[in-house]
């Protein structure tokens, strides 16, 4: 039989970091006969791809149309650790006994890496492969992947502090008369939010026109362009509906003004910045609907997602869903990031510390002392997961920690007040 299992613990109790961070953690496998190996090689892969395919008709030299199906696909990698564990390249085989044993590792993160993001088209992944190098077998291959969280702190971007109106207007005309104007108004207290956070939207109405607004419609929509390289370059976007509602109706002669709000689920930050391959921005389409023949007027509201809230909202309370069953400072590895120290000494679990958020310096995704009112977030999945994290790379002796689906991990904050907080609150 030999191997019985393995697992990979990391001192993250949500397997996320900041981009900057040091990971620890521990490789702990287990045999319930001896096992000769080589050597044990942990395998640390930053990484973002990109693929689909184009079929188009081609005309062959001898007049025939062929289909021609070309697989399109675009990769950048940003970071490759590779170390033994145990033994090494050139090592003679040793026989570890029967039980489990335990390897502490460590991984430091560089700075500049996109946030993870799982896509139609392609993905931002962070992988960690453990690798049991066997003389004369096939090597076996453990794999799982983790959370980086590229900090996007809205606080340094002025612009997203302001509101913003959009002003729709349009005049119909009905058997050659010309009727009065329909002008809707959508406003928003500001473009910058975090995930967890109420978008609240208000919207005015004056139709004085004679064709009845049947309904406006509101969608908070994530637009995601994604970029091959090989064979060629091709972009492809794709444009994914996260919530939506609608008002309405305003008859003609009537006017309304209506209050709404969009809840943001988790999700990742804007831009995806480092990454050159695929683009990610937020908008918030407004749609209006008109009776008869007449075209429907529309047009959007940039958004920006960010990972720390403006700090002139109302503070935020801790989220209560989703903790971890285990307290982090159970978990097996010491010590915990040096630019994440733990906050109350060796005693306190520490959370916060783990995750960057008490850390002074901003840039490595802390906010804690910057935001003393700003509680840290909870790091909640998202909904837009990867069914599988298995590439061209892995073989059939390659085990998926988990059922190889993988669902990154971003900051959730959960306000505490029933109205979405703005500046001007």
């Amino acid at each position: 039989m030999g191997l019985k299992g393995c697992e990979v613990l990391l001192d993250n109790p949500w397997n996320t970091y900041y981009a900057g961070q040091t990971i620890n953690g521990q490789v702990k496998i287990t045999f319930d006969s001896p096992k000769k190996v080589r050597g044990i090689i942990i395998r640390f892969l930053g990484e973002a791809n990109t693929e689909w395919t184009e079929e188009r008709n081609v005309t062959t030299s001898e007049g025939k149309t062929e289909n021609e199906i070309t697989n399109l696909k675009g990769h950048e990698e940003y970071f490759k650790i590779q170390y033994y564990l145990l033994g090494g390249k050139n090592s003679s085989e040793t026989e570890l006994p029967p039980g489990t044993h335990t390897y502490p590792f460590t991984c430091a993160l560089p700075p500049n890496l996109p946030s993870s993001f799982e896509g139609e088209f392609g993905h931002v992944r962070y992988t960690i492969k453990v690798t049991l190098d066997r003389p004369w077998k096939f090597d076996q291959d453990i794999k799982m992947a983790f959370t980086v969280i590229a900090p996007e702190d809205l606080n340094l971007n002025p612009r997203v502090k302001e509101p913003f109106r959009l002003e729709l207007e349009k005049s119909f005309c009905c058997f050659c008369c010309r009727s009065g104007p329909l002008a809707v108004i959508t406003s928003v207290p500001q473009t910058g939010y975090v995930s967890g956070q109420i978008l609240p939207i208000t919207c005015e109405v004056d139709n004085t026109s004679n064709v009845n607004l049947t309904a406006v419609k509101f969608e908070l929509r994530k637009l995601v362009t994604f970029h091959t390289n090989q064979p060629r370059s091709e972009k492809r976007e794709s444009k994914v509906v996260i919530a939506q509602l609608s008002v309405g109706p305003v008859n003609g002669g009537e006017s309304r003004t209506f209050s709404q709000q969009l809840e943001i689920p988790a999700l990742p930050p804007t831009n995806l910045l480092n990454c050159g391959i695929i683009a990610l921005d937020y908008d918030v389409h407004v749609e209006c609907e008109v009776s008869g023949a007449h075209r429907n007027l529309s047009g959007k509201i940039p958004i920006t997602l960010g990972t720390i809230p403006l700090a002139g909202i109302k503070p935020p309370t801790m989220q209560q869903t989703d903790v971890p069953s285990e307290d982090p400072s159970l978990l097996p590895t010491q010590p915990v990031s040096p630019v994440s120290p733990v906050v109350g000494g060796a005693g306190d679990p520490g959370v916060g510390g783990a995750l960057g958020w008490n850390v002074a310096d901003s840039a490595a995704g802390g906010a804690g002392s910057l935001y003393p009112n700003i509680p840290p977030p909870q790091f909640v999945e998202t909904q837009y997961r990867a069914p599988t994290i298995a590439r061209g790379d892995d073989s059939e002796h390659t085990q998926m920690i988990g059922d190889g689906a993988f669902a990154p991990r971003y900051p959730t904050f959960q306000f505490n007040n029933a109205t979405a907080p703005s500046m001007n609150s």
